[in-house]
């Protein structure tokens, strides 16, 4: 079982993230107009999933900044900020920030996303949360970076997600 930590103790996750060269699982996600997404609403486009426990975390609130700031400008590109806070106070935390480049994106009505993608906290007080990853899509939908955080309160590694990112074209 996959592990990360969160103030230096022991959390585990559900799976591995996909696998780089393998497809990524399709989803269902809700917007912040209620409105279910999955996958191939993007398709043609690479896309980035920065996936975060919420929102209403300073670590995630920064993570959320700065794709929005970073990745916002790439053409075919598509930023997917997913977390299982309610599209309401997505709604919100957008409006608060300024964040009109990335779509906010919640696990509301299905959290196997979670569970497909391997990165599903099973223990912990955030247990039933997501962990905090970053994966990158090409236009096809094949993982091209994969990015488990170690430490939940850590920041992941923009730079190594935007070069993947222009690599996958």
């Amino acid at each position: 079982m996959t592990t990360i930590t969160r103030r230096g103790e022991t959390v585990h996750i559900n799976g591995d993230l996909p696998v780089i060269g393998s497809v990524a699982p399709d989803f269902k996600l809700t917007r912040k107009d209620l409105s279910d997404v999955s996958l191939a609403d993007y398709a043609g486009m690479r896309k980035v999933l920065s996936i975060v426990p919420s929102l209403d975390t300073p670590t995630c609130a920064m993570s959320a900044r700065q794709f929005n700031q970073r990745a916002a400008a790439l053409e075919n590109t598509v930023v997917l900020n997913i977390s299982a806070d309610l599209p309401f106070a997505m709604a919100r935390f957008c409006e608060i920030e300024g964040i009109e480049a990335v779509e906010a994106l919640s696990m509301m009505r299905d959290r196997r996303f979670a569970t497909d993608y391997g990165i599903l906290q099973v223990d912990g007080p955030m247990a039933g949360l997501t962990a905090r990853a970053v994966l990158v899509l090409d236009t096809h939908d094949v993982v091209v970076y994969r990015d488990l955080v170690p430490e939940i309160r850590q920041e992941p590694d923009y730079d190594a997600a935007l070069t993947a990112l222009e690599a996958a074209g």
